[in-house]
């Protein structure tokens, strides 16, 4: 798979997920969410294209603990999602911008904890050293993309806020659960990269 047809792919989808949160925000709450963005980063490996996520610290106040892709909210000098998604991503694993090779991005995606996010596609290059912030990042690692390509990876599950049932996806990968907005995106993600060369 190559980041020109990724690139091409991307370009063309402009489905919304459907388990975004928007379902389960009330009117007001989807007015006031705050913009973020996030990198969805690829990696060519020897053995194929791997997703580089991250695991948060369990003391932050947001999605504490939660598998997660790099990024956070917006800045006042950040000009695009693109480059929100690129400076907190240098802040928080220590990759540097111009290793990564912008693809394009995925429809955004409204948590109900406030945000809507952008997810930005980005082509990696190794070699390349990560420097995590500890505060922020307990682990950065890598899992095959083939395996969130596969649909029988996906789990639907369903839970309740406010009185409001909600389904999401869980993703789980040895011993890890992906789930909520990362997962919601890996899923998008998939659709846009379901028929390959």
């Amino acid at each position: 798979m190559r980041h020109r047809w990724i690139e091409a792919r991307l370009a063309q989808f402009d489905e919304a997920h459907p388990m975004d949160g928007r379902s389960f925000m009330s009117a007001a709450e989807l007015e006031v969410a705050k913009p973020a963005a996030v990198l969805v980063p690829l990696v060519p490996r020897e053995q194929g294209l791997t997703v580089l996520l991250t695991q948060r610290t369990p003391h932050l106040v947001h999605h504490a603990g939660q598998i997660s892709f790099p990024g956070g909210g917006v800045d006042a000098g950040d000009g695009s999602a693109e480059d929100t998604a690129l400076r907190e991503t240098e802040e928080e694993i220590g990759l540097p911008r111009e290793r990564v090779r912008v693809l394009g991005r995925l429809p955004t995606y409204y948590i109900p904890s406030g945000f809507k996010v952008t997810p930005i596609v980005g082509w990696v290059e190794p070699p390349f050293d990560l420097r995590l912030d500890e505060f922020e990042v307990a682990e950065a690692f890598e899992v095959p993309l083939a395996f969130f390509l596969d649909p029988s990876n996906h789990r639907l599950e369903r839970g309740e806020r406010n009185g409001r049932v909600r389904e999401f996806f869980v993703i789980p990968y040895e011993g890890r659960n992906i789930w909520g907005a990362t997962a919601g995106m890996l899923v998008t993600l998939s659709q846009v990269l379901r028929d390959r060369e």
